[in-house]
């Protein structure tokens, strides 16, 4: 299973493990520089394993002290051939017993130096491990694969003072001084077998926070959040969001956490968001520290859902993992749809369920549409690190609301409970998963599963016809996908598509057809219309006048939509659709038409297109008192990104951004009066609270704000600087200082002064003062960036710091990262090799920016091809970044 060779690793290859481990016992003797690991494995030959293999146990980089077999030291100095072979890789026991047995290793390993944040390493004056995907062989050697499921016992040991805390997976079962010494102990059992990249410690001097939940069954599960000391007031909403998660879970999917003891740590160092490991989740901190002054409700958010998510891996993940990493969107995927309903149900649904399409667009349609397309099932990988991706994530999670939609929600609730039921306590894979859903529906799905298998954005071209004598609207569907690397013929897919009719009164008519090529009583009785051939006609009958199709309801399904609505159809939309999200793709619809004719003037040397009609129909969707938080989302344009992918080819970032800027300035002035009405009306004259209705508020006003000064900019920038002068939370002050920083002058350059002054002191609120500067798009944004980099704040061996100003300039500013001159990709791949030798992982993603460049103009794509292969050229890279540009270049 070793992914750092140049072969790729096949799912075709795939073969179950020779041996199983049963039990692993781990001694760790925590220190900074010479940590020393004893495990003692009890393994046994696999009766579907292949007879007299050779056992391979994988390591990275491991430093062996002593083994033994069956209680036989082994010379792992000078072992002999015919007994094994011991390299910092590998260690190979040629022919091992054909029964079970005791495999007993020493390893000693230096968590200081550990940059690559893989396995055992330090953060501050703390130990903290990531095992996720193949960080546990750098630990010790082991079967470093997800199908070998082990019941693990745990004791850790450390000078008390440096580590009063001992944490690992499982439950904890005895604790002590070890006499005679500063030193002490705690021993941890984890009765759930599990693969080891669950596997987890902590130990370090931290503060705590400290709660506990009864489950439905009247158990008392122990909670604890461990920070660092001082920021244990930070922790108290992820604390509130954990109850709140684990108590839905027991309602929504029917599961009841099964410990006696759930603990979640939060460290400043990390390379993900968080990690799941069993009953002892690791957080990036800024996805568990809030306050009001501190934290934006975007932060408080996804606090919630992060917090959600990882709890929710305890049955979908833990309890049931993946079989090999071919299977990883079974577990995320899966889980992203749980968190996302988790949310939906916390928050207003309608508002979400747009938040998540937004984010879906902007991540994982480019990756669909670019050299980086892999299946939400990859064939093969050469890097694992590589494919935890906005595909295996976002659009598994949509492949799953998608088989929602297409068979119901109580055949669905059906499937969930047989799968939870079936296969508790195995490694799974998609077809286990499916054959669920397949046998609770009583269906065929394996076109279905051809979701899991075909990669790429399926487009559904539709066609509509009114027959005003026959009283009959017939619809014609379409739908095809563009190749993807590999992959140059697609078979159709089974696309359910939600739909309603909106009459001239701004109602749904009904859903009737009468004639041959009609929709079954069972679509029209739901309205899901399922595509699963190239082509098909839908008559409906007894319509009497001409209605506006409301496609795709709820983003039924993860494919983009082209249908030739009129102006006046998406005014209709916008206006009157009860399918929410409907009503705000009509919106971005409209305005993604007058962008790309004002890209098309632009960039032929006009002026952009000026639509007053729109302005009205935003207005009135402001002047009717909807929730603030979906008009936040109308009166919001789409991202100079969604222009791009809708643009798709001879991409022009600037002509985007001008486009963007004069579209932004008419509706600020069209508008300026309900706007500045709005923005009165909305100030907070309450606490803080991080609630949807709240936030919803203060989303519309800040939107009014950016508007405003879109329009006025000496009058936004008054607004602005007086907000931000008198805000009293970090929402609205960040707010106030996004206004500022696009506003050029003195005023910006005083309050990104004043912020950072106030808030030095405060890591993650540095994060956002570096993340704005990084995304200001004007010419001097590059060398405001490398100014930064020499800040005292920045480090570049920390991810979150490396992300909030690098991966924000490249993946966050169109106009300077694709800069005409090359400048910024010949800065962003200087770094990527730079980092590379110290967290290729994070380098990795900085990589992935390039991930459109094909579809830009001729001589950006020819910097951007020159930058890549610069990189690719580079001796010594990691496999994560060889990886990523050698798929970006082929």
């Amino acid at each position: 299973m070793r992914t750092d060779s140049a072969e790729p690793i096949r799912l075709k290859d795939y073969r179950t493990p020779d041996y199983l481990i049963d039990k692993v016992e781990l001694d760790v003797k925590l220190h900074p520089t010479a940590t020393r690991v004893v495990s003692r494995l009890s393994l046994r030959p696999n009766p579907n394993g292949r007879a007299s293999a050779a056992l391979v146990l994988d390591g990275d980089g491991l430093v062996a002290i002593r083994a033994a077999l069956d209680g036989v030291e082994l010379d792992v100095q000078n072992l002999d051939p015919a007994i094994g072979l011991v390299t910092p890789d590998q260690l190979t026991i040629t022919a091992p017993p054909r029964r079970p047995f005791e495999l007993e290793v020493e390893t000693k390993i230096d968590p200081s130096a550990n940059t690559r944040l893989m396995g055992l390493y330090r953060s501050g004056a703390a130990y903290c491990t990531q095992c996720e995907a193949e960080g546990f062989r750098r630990i010790t050697y082991f079967l470093d694969r997800p199908d070998v499921l082990s019941v693990y016992t745990v004791r850790l040991e450390a000078e008390r003072a440096e580590a009063p805390l001992l944490l690992s997976n499982g439950n904890k079962i005895a604790e002590g001084a070890i006499e005679g010494t500063t030193r002490h102990y705690a021993l941890w059992r984890d009765p759930f077998p599990k693969p080891s990249y669950l596997f987890a410690l902590v130990g370090g001097d931290l503060g705590s926070v400290h709660d506990e939940f009864i489950t439905r069954s009247g158990r008392k599960v122990a909670l604890g959040i461990h920070v660092e000391h001082g920021k244990e007031p930070l922790a108290g909403y992820a604390m509130d969001a954990l109850k709140r998660s684990m108590g839905w879970d027991e309602t929504a999917f029917g599961r009841e956490y099964d410990l006696d003891i759930f603990n979640i740590v939060a460290v400043s160092d990390f390379n993900m968001g968080a990690m799941e490991n069993k009953g002892l989740n690791i957080f990036n901190d800024k996805y568990v520290l809030a306050s009001p002054s501190t934290a934006t409700d975007t932060d408080y958010a996804n606090i919630e859902a992060v917090i959600a998510h990882e709890y929710f891996h305890n049955w979908t993940g833990n309890r049931i993992t993946c079989r090999d990493w071919f299977q990883l969107c079974l577990k995320e995927g899966l889980t992203v749809f749980r968190d996302h309903e988790f949310s939906s149900d916390m928050r207003s649904r309608p508002v979400h369920r747009i938040a998540d399409v937004r984010a879906l667009r902007a991540q994982q349609f480019p990756e669909d549409a670019g050299p980086l397309a892999h299946n939400v099932r990859p064939d093969a990988y050469l890097e694992i690190n590589n494919f935890y991706t906005a595909t295996i994530y976002e659009k598994g999670a949509e492949i799953i609301r998608a088989l929602k939609v297409l068979i119901g929600d109580e055949a669905f609730r059906r499937g969930m409970d047989l799968y939870f039921e079936r296969y508790d306590g195995t490694a799974a894979t998609i077809e286990d998963f499916v054959s669920c859903f397949a046998e609770s529906a009583q269906r065929d799905l394996t076109q279905f599963s051809l979701w899991y298998n075909q990669a790429g954005t399926p487009l559904v071209d539709v066609a509509a016809a009114y027959d005003a004598a026959a009283k009959t609207f017939t619809l014609d569907f379409a739908q095809s996908c563009k190749p993807t690397p590999g992959q140059d013929a697609k078979q159709p897919f089974v696309i359910p598509i939600e739909i309603g009719l909106v009459g001239e009164d701004g109602g749904d008519l009904p859903l009737t057809t009468s004639d041959r090529d009609g929709a079954s009583a069972a679509e029209l009785s739901r309205g899901v219309i399922e595509l699963t051939t190239p082509r098909r006609r839908i008559v409906f009958s007894n319509i009497p006048s001409r209605p506006v199709p409301s496609l795709l309801r709820g983003f039924s399904a993860p494919v983009r939509l082209d249908y030739a609505a009129s102006e006046s159809d998406l005014i209709r939309l916008i206006s009157h659709d009860r399918d929410s999200f409907n009503r705000w793709q009509a919106a971005q619809t409209y305005a993604t038409r007058l962008l790309l004719r004002s890209v098309g003037l632009i960039r032929a040397g006009g002026e952009p297109i000026r639509d007053e009609r729109f302005s009205v129909a935003l207005r009135r969707v402001i002047e009717n008192g909807a929730d603030p938080a979906f008009a936040a989302q109308i009166v919001s344009m789409p991202s100079e990104a969604d222009t791009a992918r809708e643009i798709g080819q001879d991409v022009d970032p600037d002509a985007i951004h001008a486009a963007h800027e004069a579209l932004r300035r008419a509706i600020g002035q069209d508008l300026k009066d309900i706007l500045s009405a709005t923005y009165a009306r909305l100030a907070e004259n309450a606490p803080y609270s991080p609630d949807a209705a709240a936030a919803g508020r203060r989303a519309l006003r800040n939107v009014a704000l950016d508007l405003l000064a879109a329009g006025d900019r000496i009058e936004g920038e008054r607004l602005a600087l007086r907000q931000f002068e008198t805000a009293d939370t970090m929402t609205n002050k960040i707010a106030a200082l996004n206004v500022l920083a696009h506003t050029p002058g003195d005023a910006r350059e005083a309050a990104l002064d004043a912020f950072y002054r106030v808030h030095a002191s405060e890591a993650l609120v540095i994060d956002k003062w570096f993340a704005l500067q990084a995304m200001i798009p004007e010419p001097g944004a590059l060398h405001r960036v490398r100014s930064l980099m020499a800040h005292p704040a920045f480090s570049i061996a920390n991810p979150n710091r490396v992300r909030s100003l690098i991966g924000a300039f490249a993946a966050g500013n169109q106009t300077q990262f694709n800069a005409a001159d090359g400048g910024g990709y010949d800065f962003v791949t200087g770094i990527v090799v730079e980092l590379d030798r110290k967290n290729p992982q994070v380098a990795a993603r900085l990589l992935s920016a390039f991930k459109s460049w094909r579809t830009l103009e001729p001589a950006r794509r020819r910097l951007a091809e020159a930058a890549l292969r610069r990189v690719a050229e580079a001796g010594g890279l990691s496999p994560d970044v060889r990886d990523i540009a050698g798929r970006s270049l082929a």
